[in-house]
């Protein structure tokens, strides 16, 4: 049996007994290019031998979190497997030198061929390991509104890496209101390096929680060069962060554990997510609530479409559950603008649910950009905890509802789709750069105007988008950008219905609000002016690329 115990692997050879009875030649490991950590010892019953392969184990991160785990199967990539495998032989060969027979170096190499096969096999094996860092501002850094006074709650980067067919899968979700451009691309690189993978197999996504960071190294460069820097994006902290975050996932790389069984649930959420958009006689907006409404009539209006189910998806080893995913649709806000970095109701339900089951648990935001708590919050702070319990008791009837099936690393495959999204006629370049350019321009107009006109420039450059989709047997993972409206997540939901389909948004968070064709000429908040910054026809370009993504092969 292979384990890994601490720095070092740790080859336990209880039935080798019977082959081994004197030291091994040290000078054959070095011939045979493996750096034994010392002379290995004489094999008996229950003997133990350390060796230290050129590619060293390093001891886990403590930012890695599982309370759960002493330690766990040993799988490793094909050149560790040679190196294991010349390790072997080269036991074999110091044992002829001593003994010169060779009936036991058949007996062995026999052996040594068993061995490596059974690590070939279970290195093809489904493995999850969950990794979080800490993505608190530092104090006086730029908050999306305002600086940082405080950290009332910590902020966190988590997520997991999967291994199974092909390169690392890595899905993070981050306590910042948004990721984008280029800054979205560098977290990307950045994880994908320290997991071992290619960028396409990495997704990033924000909460979107508003008392709190955002990132967009393009958009600050801008800014820099029109003497703002610094003042909406504090690059070396979000650096920093994103350092801090790869280093949690280089160490979670040495702490991979099987997947046996995944489960899927849903649980309905009352009470927190209602439309932002409530549309009139005539087809235009009539009335408009954000995350939260003082106004009597508006909270009274009915709650419209949302989906009002949180899903959840569960990873086990046989019995032991090892990280919980979730997926809800509402913007995560129950107040803002305090300077007091924090998680919101989102945050504190999570943490709540982690508690409650000692099992890591990461939350993405779904298709919230029209869908928000503003029918049932007239902004009194202590709805944030009432908020927090609500989800948190439909996350718990998820849990509850969840039905395991075997699972393995056939199961699992990865899927993208590049999109070029069209660039909101309105949008004028001349305009923008003129907002940058005037100093009596309100901060936050010329802040919008660098995000603008990065991503008009970008748009120009036909540089696109990156969707992606987890397949792992009957669940489908949507990983999708900007703020979009909850239709595409419902929309998504029915190009599937006999799989359980999950959505995160708040991916890339350059195209900013993504409406529904029919939703831009309607009015409102979300398709005005540099708040939506793609055009109505983006959902001719979603659309086909969700069906294909959930369904590749299939025409839609």
């Amino acid at each position: 049996m292979f384990l890994i115990d601490g720095g070092s692997i740790r080859l336990k050879y209880l039935f080798l007994t019977r082959f081994f009875h004197s030291t091994i030649n040290r000078p054959a490991c070095y011939q045979m290019g493996v750096l034994a950590k010392e002379p290995l010892q004489p094999f008996f019953p229950g003997a133990t031998t350390n060796i230290l392969l050129s590619r060293q184990v390093e001891q886990p991160n403590p930012i890695v979190y599982n309370p759960r785990r002493r330690f766990m199967p040993f799988t490793v990539d094909a050149v560790t497997r040679v190196k294991i495998g010349c390790h072997l032989v080269a036991c074999v060969f110091g044992y002829a030198e001593q003994r010169n027979t060779m009936r036991r170096i058949r007996q062995s190499c026999f052996v040594s061929f068993l061995l490596v096969s059974t690590l070939s096999v279970q290195a093809a094996d489904l493995q999850i390991a969950y990794f979080q860092a800490d993505a608190s501002p530092s104090i006086g850094s730029p908050l999306f509104y305002g600086k940082t006074i405080e950290v009332e709650n910590p902020l966190s980067a988590r997520g997991v890496v999967l291994h199974g067919q092909g390169q690392p899968i890595v899905l993070c979700a981050v306590d910042w209101i948004g990721i984008g451009n280029s800054g979205h691309s560098e977290w990307r690189k950045v994880l994908a390096t320290a997991a071992g993978t290619t960028p396409d197999r990495v997704a990033v996504h924000a909460l979107h929680q508003h008392d709190a960071p955002s990132c967009d190294f393009a958009a600050e460069l801008v800014l820099s060069e029109h003497g703002l820097a610094g003042q909406q994006y504090d690059v070396h902290d979000a650096r920093q962060i994103l350092a801090s975050v790869a280093t949690a996932i280089e160490a979670a790389g040495q702490q991979l554990e099987p997947v046996t069984h995944v489960g899927v649930g849903a649980g309905e959420v009352q009470k927190v997510a209602s439309n932002r958009r409530i549309i009139g006689p005539d087809g235009k907006i009539q009335y408009w609530r954000g995350s939260a409404s003082k106004d009597e009539v508006i909270r009274a209006q009915p709650e419209g479409v949302i989906d009002p189910l949180v899903r959840s998806i569960s990873f086990f080893n046989q019995e032991e559950p090892i990280v919980v995913l979730c997926y809800y649709a509402t913007h995560p806000m129950s107040y803002y603008g305090t300077g007091k970095a924090n998680p919101d109701f989102v945050g504190l339900a999570r943490d709540s649910r982690e508690r409650a089951l000692n099992v890591p648990h990461v939350y993405f935001t779904g298709a919230g950009g029209n869908v928000a708590a503003g029918k049932y919050n007239d902004a009194a702070h202590e709805n944030r905890q009432k908020f927090a319990d609500r989800l948190a008791k439909g996350m718990a009837q998820a849990w509850d509802a969840t039905e395991k099936v075997p699972v393995s690393a056939d199961d699992l495959s990865w899927h993208t789709e590049e999109v070029v999204l069209p660039v909101a006629t309105n949008l004028i370049e001349q305009d923008v750069l003129a907002t940058l350019r005037d100093k009596n321009a309100k901060l936050k107009k010329r802040f919008e105007a660098a995000r603008h006109l990065v991503w008009m420039r970008r748009c120009d450059a036909q540089d696109p988008v990156v969707l992606s989709c987890l397949h792992l047997g009957d669940a489908r993972i949507l990983h999708l950008c900007g703020e979009l409206f909850v239709e595409y997540q419902l929309a998504a939901q029915e190009f599937q219905p006999d799989k359980f389909v999950a959505l995160a948004a708040y991916g890339d968070y350059g195209p900013g609000y993504i409406g529904l064709e029919d939703s831009y000429p309607q009015g409102g908040y979300e398709v005005k002016q540099g708040v939506s910054r793609v055009a109505p026809e983006v959902e001719g370009v979603l659309m086909p690329a969700i069906g294909r993504l959930l369904a590749p092969g299939e025409s839609r």
